[in-house]
């Protein structure tokens, strides 16, 4: 075809082409972004020394001193931070929880000895299930909430086929494994875990997140009983569960639950927990303890955190959460059909403030208690006596046992799995080409690399 003078051709770019643009121009963002940043944190951290160092009121050459030992800290980190960190690196000792897209395992570094949980996540089910934004959401709440209400991330690196997250190991265990231990908790027991976990998850919305799946297995208790918040966006959390059409699928599903709903509730407390690991182990997850803002297609916002806040406390003080149903499909029904299926058992008195919190929780989100702050939560009646400043250092409301570092008491028994060893004489799949998605994934936390040797006395072995 003849071309005219001055025209040119413009030839389509093919997707391998247009992928390889996306990596490079992601690459070298990531390159530019990263540098400023450990710049920032540097500085942050050289700061923080300085104030320190005044508070403490040190002399002059004290001052030099800590100054010298803190730049030789700062170098060693660099160094570190260039060195590979792959599975090598740690001695797998036992799994301590599984989901959908992986597990959990309780780890030793070799070189400090220091104790960590490991979550490993495949990438073929990450990619599979669209769920790489949920866990870049994670790795980056983690990387940023460096406070005492959430579980400190230390590394993350990946390989072909997996990605990891090495966690602070907290040997109290879960909240869903405690609330299965007893039949219900004391309002006592009740406002000490509701207090803290207002605290956790205010400090997770100063920053700017939303979790959107808080649930008592996202509760974790650390060596002195008190709550951290885990799981932002993993495991059983945000896959299908959020998902409106997965509910709405009632085909196969009997029209109601007549049995549930004619229960007592001791017989309904007892269904729900026979039922209950295996939902937290499943991909569907279960929505009982999701907002039904969640669902729809009109949005939500950090106020969601409080519903499930609500559903919660029920569950402490009742033995099942308000919703709950022998299928996720009539959980949903009952969770969007609120006004109607959200009733306090009569057989199960409790308090007027705690009913009156409840039902400030779980309500629509213009009226939901938390729309003006978290001063109005706090000032609620059901927490008369709080002392939000210093609840953490408090004894928790229910001690916590632990023999030795590496005791997982407090944990399920789950079989060994093959999620670290590569199928017997088949052919290894190449995620290689999707990588790029992963790209900047590995991490590493400056404490994390420079208290080489220094484990907190109070999780030395017997100190406990």
């Amino acid at each position: 075809m003849a071309m005219t003078a001055g025209s040119t051709t413009t030839f389509p770019m093919s997707n391998h082409t247009r992928e390889r643009v996306t990596v490079a121009k992601l690459t070298l963002e990531n390159f530019y972004s990263n540098l400023i940043l450990q710049h920032e944190e540097r500085e942050t951290r050289q700061k923080k020394l300085e104030v320190a160092m005044e508070e403490e009121g040190l002399a002059d050459e004290e001052k030099k001193l800590r100054r010298s030992q803190h730049a030789r800290k700062e170098t060693e980190f660099l160094r570190l931070k260039r060195t590979r960190l792959g599975l090598d690196d740690f001695e797998s000792l036992k799994v301590i929880g599984r989901g959908a897209f992986g597990e959990v395992r309780l780890v030793q570094k070799k070189d400090t000895g220091h104790i960590y949980a490991m979550k490993i996540l495949r990438k073929a089910d990450m990619l599979e299930k669209e769920q790489v934004a949920h866990i870049r959401a994670e790795r980056d709440i983690l990387v940023e909430a460096d406070g005492a209400w959430v579980v400190k991330m230390f590394y993350s690196f990946q390989d072909k086929r997996n990605l990891y997250l090495i966690m602070e190991f907290l040997p109290g265990g879960d909240m869903m494994t405690l609330l299965m231990k007893k039949d219900t908790l004391t309002e006592e027991e009740t406002q000490f875990y509701i207090s803290e976990t207002v605290l956790a998850i205010d400090a997770i919305h100063q920053l700017g997140f939303i979790h959107r799946d808080i649930k008592p297995d996202n509760l974790l208790l650390d060596a002195k009983g008190h709550v951290k918040l885990s799981d932002f966006g993993l495991c059983t959390g945000l896959k299908k569960a959020h998902r409106t059409e997965f509910y709405r699928n009632l085909t196969h599903n009997p029209p109601s639950d007549f049995s549930f709903q004619n229960m007592n509730s001791k017989r309904k407390a007892e269904t729900w927990k026979k039922n209950r690991r295996q939902l937290a182990y499943s991909t569907v997850g279960t929505p009982d303890y999701i907002a039904p803002e969640v669902f729809m297609q009109t949005g939500y916002n950090k106020l969601c955190d409080w519903w499930s806040l609500g559903v919660i406390m029920y569950e402490m003080l009742i033995g099942y959460p308000p919703f709950c149903s022998e299928t996720p499909q009539e959980t949903y029904r009952k969770v969007m059909n609120w006004k109607e299926t959200l009733v306090f058992p009569p057989e199960v008195p409790i308090s007027e403030k705690a009913k009156d919190l409840i039902l400030r929780f779980c309500i629509d989100s213009e009226n939901r208690i938390g729309n003006s702050g978290v001063e109005e939560i706090k000032s609620h009646p059901f927490f008369e006596g709080v002392d939000w400043g210093h609840i953490r250092e408090r004894p928790a409301a229910i001690p916590i046992e632990i023999k030795s570092i590496d005791d997982t008491s407090n944990f399920d028994d789950f079989p060994e799995s093959d999620i670290l060893q590569p199928a017997p004489n088949t052919t290894e799949p190449d995620y290689k080409s999707k990588d790029w998605v992963f790209l900047n994934y590995t991490y590493k936390r400056f404490e994390g690399l420079t208290q080489r040797g220094s484990i907190p006395t109070y999780m030395k072995a017997g100190k406990l």
